[in-house]
């Protein structure tokens, strides 16, 4: 069940306050500074990757098995973080958090929304039940 106007109204006048009363707390809150991370840890994870293919060859230059193997694992792992990296970063043009005049929402914050509004629907159902 959607928000009603008058909620909506509510919602947005109390993003509104939080916004003027703290900008940082609520640009923390807003995530904004998603994007900039996810795509640092896969340019840090492609590294890794690279250091993990010359310790792989070092070890069969020097014919040292287990650094063969460090470096396979160093490798496998940065590919882990950039593929997980890479998906989590959100799309040109997407919003990652919720502006306040947002119209496009992600997953995340509509799960959210979902979670308020069916804990108003129990408490409306509550209070009409006794």
């Amino acid at each position: 069940m959607p928000l009603s106007e008058h909620e909506q109204r509510m919602l947005e006048q109390m993003e509104r306050a939080l916004y003027a009363e703290d900008p940082k707390f609520a640009t923390a809150l807003e995530g904004s500074g998603l994007r900039t991370y996810t795509r640092r840890r896969v340019y840090q994870a492609v590294a890794g990757f690279l250091v993990g293919i010359a310790l792989l060859m070092a070890g069969m230059v020097a014919k040292q098995v287990w650094l063969s193997v460090v470096g396979f694992l160093v490798m496998l792992g940065c590919a882990v973080l950039a593929v997980t990296g890479w998906r989590k970063a959100p799309r040109p043009g997407e919003q990652p958090g919720g502006a306040p005049h947002a119209r496009h929402q992600g997953r995340q914050r509509r799960s959210m929304m979902d979670r308020i509004e069916q804990r108003w629907q129990r408490r409306r159902d509550e209070q009409q039940g006794h």
